[in-house]
């Protein structure tokens, strides 16, 4: 990804170059082990390209020292399959999932990278010029699945 930024009422809140823009979704049943396995892996993920060659997974922000841009996203746990309106019923109640937001970032922040943050609860205008098309989804449950 090459820039990201994400603007509330008309002022840039957060804005990044070349990292990671990671829409953060908390559920009711996420833990601080949830958390720390995210930022752990999303740091150390190979996905960036070694130099000159654009196609390669080869190389993690850590590696490249990315910016991360963190927006927090309860949208990614809408239920679509019945009825015509989205159900949030396993995402976390704002005043859970806030607090949780809130160690995010500071695990995050562990690893030494700029971290930007939008505003929790805010409307924002998210903007990405990405390089790819590559967008990852990572479920922290997913770890507690057998390997293939």
């Amino acid at each position: 990804m090459n820039r990201a930024s994400v603007t509330v009422d008309g002022k840039v809140v957060g804005q990044i170059g070349r990292g990671l823009l990671i829409l953060v979704g908390i559920t009711r049943a996420d833990s601080d082990e949830d958390i720390a396995y995210l930022s752990e892996k999303c740091v150390n993920l190979r996905i960036f390209p070694d130099e000159g060659d654009e196609r390669g997974f080869e190389r993690s922000a850590l590696d490249v020292r990315g910016d991360i841009l963190l927006v927090s996203q309860f949208t990614l746990y809408a239920h679509t399959r019945k009825g015509r309106r989205p159900s949030f019923t396993d995402a976390a109640p704002a005043e859970v999932a806030e607090p949780a937001f809130n160690r995010v970032i500071e695990a995050f922040r562990k690893s030494g990278l700029k971290i930007e943050t939008g505003i929790f609860g805010a409307m924002m205008l998210v903007e990405l010029e990405n390089t790819g098309p590559a967008t990852i989804v990572l479920d922290t449950g997913d770890r507690k699945l057998p390997r293939d």
